[in-house]
């Protein structure tokens, strides 16, 4: 692929360079590619996001880089703090008050994957300061995933919504650790203090950023329509205010717009109208975001000793997540076949996992490669099966408002609203 491209280089000089033109035909390809898979496979779109960018990454593709820098790594953040910020904003604190069993059951999932996880990989042989890194990394589910399955799917109900806020605040425990973890690696430290004064920095940093994005928010909500473009327009640029500044100043612009968007939540219950309102930007920053996921994730170092490694991890993180909810869920409300498809439901892994890998990477030049050549494929991996799995959690469960089945030539099946 790299030959075609350095022909092609030789005879076509777009005025906005040649990465713009591949980036569009890669991005073209994915649109169409994801509408095929929804159309006659019944699979989300970002299944079709994903072959595209792991078959471009696999070819040699040269438009994104590992580790991640420049502004591919401000592109992955700013989509991952879209997500992210919408994901906050579906969460009502006061519903912990009411159910804290909730609570229970997100703690039990993270800590145990994070504890199972690492338990493996050492019975496995994979040094400590490798092992608990992947870990970390394996906490996080993906919401960005697991919105997509559920707009595609058109889903609604109690195990969505416990999935959405069980794979959220997992994010936010795996953000907050492994930002702190990633600035202790290769360096000795001795003491607890040595350990809690980077989490506090980290998330301390990130609720001022995060606070300072939900008042203004709310702010402008006084003034303006939430339903106006004008505020959709506002919305993504205060975030991507916030994804520049929070990471200069030392904390997690992911994490902050988590925590704006459970803050602005918090301040201004009236639900949004949040697909339509952060519209065609938006999901043009997600497709380009779950691509260039796959695209860099598949230009690991694929050889047979990483493949154990990658199916034992991923199988002990399922296992973990389903075991985690179903401990927790006496008394959350929920059934227990209800919590079995919830822990089914955070099996994806995707650009959130890509960013804390990353800090790793980019922390350690000793362990990181390590770390991603085990992570990288298992973030591929579970980006599409795990999209799979999450839609047959949702159907089984009841909660899709939309059939799943192929579309029969000339049908008109799956073929309406475009999300």
């Amino acid at each position: 692929m790299n030959e075609i491209m350095a022909i092609w280089a030789q005879w076509l000089k777009p005025s906005a360079g040649l990465p713009t033109v591949q980036w569009s035909i890669l991005l073209a390809l994915a649109a169409a590619a994801g509408h095929l898979v929804q159309r006659y496979l019944g699979l989300p779109k970002v299944l079709g996001y994903s072959v595209v960018g792991a078959f471009a990454g696999l070819a040699g593709f040269t438009g994104a880089v590992w580790p991640l820098e420049g502004i591919g790594l401000f592109l992955v953040e700013l989509g991952v703090a879209v997500v992210l910020f919408e994901a906050g904003g579906r969460i009502p604190l006061r519903w912990f008050r009411h159910n804290p069993m909730v609570l229970v059951q997100s703690l039990l999932e993270s800590f145990g994957t994070l504890a199972l996880v690492f338990w493996v990989l050492r019975l496995l042989d994979v040094p400590q300061a490798v092992a608990e890194p992947l870990a970390l990394v394996t906490m996080a589910a993906s919401p960005a995933v697991l919105m997509r399955v559920v707009m595609d799917t058109r889903a609604s109900g109690p195990m969505t919504e416990r999935a959405m806020v069980l794979s959220t605040l997992s994010t936010l425990y795996a953000l907050t650790l492994v930002s702190a973890q990633a600035g202790l690696m290769d360096r000795p430290h001795i003491g607890m203090m040595d350990t809690l004064y980077p989490i506090a920095v980290v998330l301390g940093l990130s609720v001022v950023v995060g606070g300072i994005l939900a008042l203004a928010l709310r702010s402008a909500l006084r003034v303006m329509s939430p339903n106006s473009e004008n505020t959709s327009i506002l919305l993504l640029a205060l975030i991507a205010v916030g994804t520049a500044l929070a990471a200069h100043f030392g904390g997690s612009a992911p994490l902050a717009a988590l925590l704006g968007g459970m803050l602005l939540k918090h301040l201004n219950p009236r639900p949004w109208a949040w697909p339509r309102q952060l519209g065609t930007a938006s999901s043009l920053l997600t497709m380009l975001m779950f691509v260039l996921v796959s695209v860099v994730a598949a230009q690991a170092d694929w050889n047979k000793s990483v493949v154990t490694l990658v199916l034992a991890l991923v199988a002990a993180r399922a296992l973990a997540k389903i075991l985690g909810v179903a401990f927790g869920n006496a008394g959350s409300g929920a059934s227990w076949k209800q919590a079995l498809w919830v822990g089914c439901a955070m099996s994806p892994m995707s650009s959130i996992a890509l960013l804390l890998v990353s800090q790793f990477v980019a922390a350690s030049p000793a362990q990181g490669p390590m770390i991603a050549g085990i992570a990288l494929p298992a973030i591929l991996l579970m980006e599409m099966l795990g999209a799979v799995i999450a839609t047959i959690a949702i159907h089984r469960a009841g909660e899709s408002s939309k059939p799943w089945a192929p579309v029969l030539l000339g049908s008109t099946l799956g073929d309406g609203h475009e999300s």
